[in-house]
Formats: C-alpha cells, structure tokens, sequence
C-alpha cells in the first residue's frame, strides 16, 4: 500500500478526523483495504501525514458504521462481508428505490429527464472505454440522483448508508465480463419507463434490476471465501 492509493486529505473538506476517516472509508468500499485487512494505525498515519489522535477518531466513527472491527489492545481489522447484512441491505435498498423510481416516474421534470439521458451516454462511454471504477461510480450516481429526484433530503442519507456492506460486495463483481453491459441496458429500460412517464414499467424495471444484483452477488461466498465471515 502506498500513499498515493490513498490520495490526498488536503483536497476534502471537514475537520482533519472527518477527512480521514471519509478516505479510509473510501479506501474500505473501493476494497483497497480488502475485508479483512489489517489497519495499522502508524502506518496510516504515515501515509496522511496526520498525528494518531484523527486517525483513532476515525476508526470509532468506521467501527460505528460497521466498516471495522476494533479489537482492544490488538488491531483493527476491516470487517468481513456477510451474506445475511448484504441480502438485508439489499432487501431495505429494494424498498425504497421502488418507491423512490415510481415516484419519480410519475412527477419527472423535462429537466430530470434529461440528467438521466445524458448520464446514460456517460455511462455508455465508461463502458465502452471499460473504465468499470469510472463506470461503478456513475452507477452509484445514477441511483443516489433518483433518490435526490425525490424530492425526500433524507433518502439519500439513508440509501447511502444502506449500501456500504452492499457496495463491498458489489465491488467483487467489477471484472465480471458482460457485467457493465448488462446493467447499463437496465438503466436504459429504467428511463424509459421514466421518460414515458410509466410508474408501473418504471417499478417493474427497477425491481429486475435489483433482484438479479442479488442473483449475481449470490455465488460470491463460495468463490471468496477468505472475503466473508466463517460462521
């Protein structure tokens, strides 16, 4: 691990204890620290540039999202994947995204209407260029912003928060050849069931969508399992 994959705290914002721990937690979901990895907290700090005291701020505040475990007088340790928290979180996810695209297919401005085209070719051209890292960030974006199309601030807090276990798991499924293709033609079907003003299209496209993340995420603990949680 070098301190470039970290990138540089100096280009967020918040307190120096919040711009840690927002770029270990990016570094958690993006699997440059793998579920199980061990942190060391000299070595972090090394990496930063920033005394223990934020770093150890962090670590409560990633302990408290589930990210890490901390062992007292030990180590802390990325936090294995569990199948259960992952089919859970996607179970709450469902709700409300279902909620949340039959909503916006029925009120859709001509304004957001067209976002979710243009951020379609942007989706096309990240895949085309297979940047899947580009292309797994504009797929978080296009489902945060129906959330945003809502109309409902704290949804998006909400569905955000939901998706951490979920978006570990997700991560693991990026090299799957076919696997951006794929989802990029369910978005496709997603808005044009908006664009059409269609709730029930728009609901029915949605929930296929989800249901086979599941489908895909499912082999995942017999393949990885050093990733997952023995028992």
């Amino acid at each position: 691990m070098d301190a470039q994959a970290l990138g540089d705290i100096r280009d967020l914002s918040g307190s120096l204890s919040e711009r840690v721990c927002e770029t270990l937690r990016k570094a958690i979901l993006s699997l440059i620290f793998p579920p199980g990895a061990i942190l060391r907290k000299g070595v972090i700090c090394e990496q930063l540039g920033v005394s223990r005291s934020p770093v150890s701020e962090a670590f409560a505040r990633l302990s408290m999202e589930g990210l890490v475990d901390i062992i007292p007088q030990s180590s802390t340790r990325v936090t294995h994947l569990s199948m259960t928290d992952i089919r859970e979180a996607a179970f709450l996810r469902q709700a409300l995204e279902l909620a949340a695209v039959t909503k916006v297919a029925s009120d859709r401005t001509e304004k957001q209407l067209a976002w979710l085209i243009r951020h379609l070719r942007l989706q096309e051209l990240l895949v085309e260029d297979k940047d899947y890292s580009g292309y797994f960030q504009a797929d978080e974006e296009f489902h945060s912003t129906l959330m945003v199309f809502t109309g409902f601030p704290r949804i998006v807090s909400i569905t955000s928060r939901l998706a951490m276990q979920l978006n570990r798991a997700r991560m693991l499924l990026l090299p799957t050849p076919g696997r951006a293709v794929e989802t990029l033609q369910e978005h496709k079907v997603i808005v044009d069931a908006i664009r059409g003003q269609n709730p029930l299209a728009a609901r029915s496209a949605m929930s296929e969508h989800l249901d086979k993340l599941l489908i895909r995420l499912a082999p995942l603990e017999d393949k990885c399992p050093e990733l997952f949680y023995s028992g």
